[in-house]
């Protein structure tokens, strides 16, 4: 589309994984794979937290609610990737290119305080036991899933502020399989150099912030819990061990790509589909199986389950 002496792009060229067929195959099949996996995964846990009444804690609020956050996240991109893949087509529009960069950092920038919001509540379940059931309330935690929430858009929203202003005359192609900031602002036909600077500070160094402030929580808890002598202390360990795991998978990835957001390698795409589709995954599925209650509650349900499609 013509406007003066430029052209204007309403499209994106996505290179995909790979330009080699085979492995854009092989990485699409393990996406559909994933995802064949990932939507009946996290809606089981939610079903099994949601109709168990021993389940009714804050850590199983914040891990459902995770779960919730996981299908999301995993809808975004994967869904695209593969209908692009099997149409033969590449291309997305300026509009569904902006779209996906909102979610993406809406839902991941929820996630991050989400899991913020879980480390608060072990802190205090672990270090203030006896003021645990005043401390965080239902109240509490529905207030603390309501700042996720508006942290994330708030984050987001800046991406899209700052990226939508920008002019774009060509070239269209983005190095990935989805929309990011990191590639799309490569391609504005001005000086970025300041807008490049915000955005490593609001996903890079935040990002990083935030985990640091995660580790060491968590390490210092996990010491804690050894040097106790309380009979749950395993159960605490565990618990926090698992949280730890999660954590370290989650920004792992973030933290690699956007601390240098604008320097491109190939095992930036493996770890963009680790983040996108693998992460969603193995999140509720690592909390669900160090959890000696989840497991019980998982397997009386399907219990239930197989029961009622063996009675039909």
């Amino acid at each position: 589309m013509e406007n003066g002496t430029h052209t204007v792009v309403v499209e994106f060229v996505l290179q995909g994984i790979s330009e080699v067929w085979l492995v854009q195959l092989f990485f699409c099949t393990l996406l559909l794979l994933f995802y064949a996996i990932i939507l009946p995964g996290n809606v089981l846990i939610i079903m099994t937290i949601r109709h168990d009444p021993h389940l009714g804690s804050p850590m199983f609020f914040f891990l459902a609610n995770l779960a919730f956050m996981d299908i999301c996240y995993s809808c975004v991109t994967t869904p695209k990737i593969i209908a692009n893949f099997l149409a033969g087509c590449r291309t997305i529009s300026y509009r569904d290119c902006m779209a996906q960069l909102f979610f993406i950092h809406f839902l991941g920038g929820a996630e991050i305080i989400l899991l913020i919001s879980m480390a608060v509540d072990r802190y205090v379940a672990i270090c203030h036991p006896m003021h645990y059931v005043t401390v965080v309330t239902r109240v509490v935690c529905w207030a603390m899933l309501v700042c996720a929430w508006a942290a994330g858009f708030i984050h987001s929203m800046i991406q899209v502020i700052l990226i939508a202003p920008l002019p774009f005359c060509g070239p269209n192609e983005l190095d990935n399989f989805f929309c990011d900031t990191t590639q799309i602002i490569k391609l504005a036909c001005t000086n970025t150099n300041t807008l490049e600077f915000v955005m490593f500070v609001n996903s890079g160094l935040v990002t990083t912030g935030c985990f640091i402030f995660l580790l060491i929580s968590y390490v210092a808890l996990l010491v804690k819990v050894r040097k106790g002598s309380s009979q749950g202390k395993n159960k605490a360990a565990s618990t926090c061990t698992s949280h730890l795991i999660v954590v370290t998978m989650y920004f792992g990835p973030i933290m690699f790509i956007y601390l240098r957001p604008y320097a491109r390698f190939m095992i930036d795409k493996v770890l963009s589909v680790f983040y996108m589709s693998v992460t969603p995954l193995l999140n509720p599925t690592i909390y669900a199986l160090k959890n000696k209650e989840m497991k019980a509650a998982l397997g009386n349900l399907l219990a239930r389950l197989s029961g009622q499609v063996s009675t039909h």
